[in-house]
């Protein structure tokens, strides 16, 4: 059997459907021996996967052996086939379909080749921490297609992580407006934020010893914040964000609020901290 076509069961379903699916996409085909369109529809599939190479990886599941996963995903005849993506069901079809109909529905789930250079990119950046490398497959996303505003943000994050604030924040203001509300987005511009506050920060045990003297000193609560937030000190950091809305809610412009909103943004809304600093903030509010 070709390397790109799996037989899946119980076992190793999660793995090779779910996980695999991460790296490229699965084409789940679900099918029995005594199916006549599915032994017309195995070969097709088959030979598809042997001729992109690795694009996709097909894994075959024997509905007979496996039953509890042709329930799981809703099977009700077969042949049957599921197109998996980043471990979600993104497309499917039942019956024995012609080879063209085939192929178009493969072509429908693959990604293009921007989007594979990015997941090159991707790849190279979070193994080998090749900043250069990743940047130049990003530019050839790029010219692959000028449109495919995640490479910008793909590119905004890398500079990021390298200090590049000018750079960052120009790939990210370069999205259009619908993008800009991406979570993606929305994340990166609070860690950009965030980083360009650190910079300009003051040391540490200065800026605590400006608040020990005077705990109304809003200015150093608010670098040290963002300090704490660079060193990853995020309770720490809401702490004084908290108490800046506490003491002047009105202090530059609101700064406590909105740089807590900031760091909720980074954090995701599944942090427990979220959910406590905002109940607190909200509180603190009213």
């Amino acid at each position: 059997m070709d390397s790109h076509v799996v037989e899946v069961n119980e076992s190793n379903f999660q793995q090779v459907v779910f996980e695999g699916s991460k790296q490229a996409p699965v084409i789940v085909d679900f099918w029995a021996p005594w199916c006549a369109p599915c032994r017309a529809l195995g070969p097709v599939l088959e030979r598809l996967a042997a001729e992109y190479a690795g694009r996709f990886t097909l894994a075959k599941v024997n509905s007979d052996d496996s039953p509890g996963l042709a329930a799981q995903f809703g099977v009700r005849g077969i042949p049957s086939v599921k197109a998996v993506v980043n471990g979600e069901l993104v497309d499917e079809f039942a019956g024995a379909l012609p080879e063209p109909m085939v192929r178009e529905f493969i072509e429908r789930v693959l990604p293009s080749a921007s989007d594979e250079l990015r997941l090159q990119s991707a790849e190279i950046y979070s193994t080998k921490r090749d900043a250069a490398r990743a940047l130049e497959l990003l530019d050839q996303a790029a010219k692959s297609d000028p449109a495919n505003e995640a490479v910008r943000i793909d590119r905004a994050g890398i500079y990021l992580d390298l200090g590049q604030f000018s750079a960052a924040r120009e790939s990210l203001d370069s999205l259009s407006g619908l993008t800009q509300m991406d979570e993606r987005v929305t994340a990166l511009r609070a860690r950009l934020d965030l980083a360009e506050g650190a910079a300009q920060a003051g040391d540490m045990p200065s800026l605590q010893s400006r608040i020990t003297r005077d705990p109304g000193d809003l200015d150093a609560r608010l670098q040290l914040a963002s300090l704490y937030v660079a060193g990853k000190r995020h309770r720490d950091a809401l702490d004084e964000l908290l108490e800046i809305v506490k003491r002047d809610r009105g202090f530059k412009d609101d700064a406590g609020r909105k740089t807590m909103l900031e760091v909720f943004s980074l954090l995701g809304p599944d942090n427990e901290l979220v959910d406590e600093y905002r109940r607190r903030l909200a509180s603190a509010m009213y």
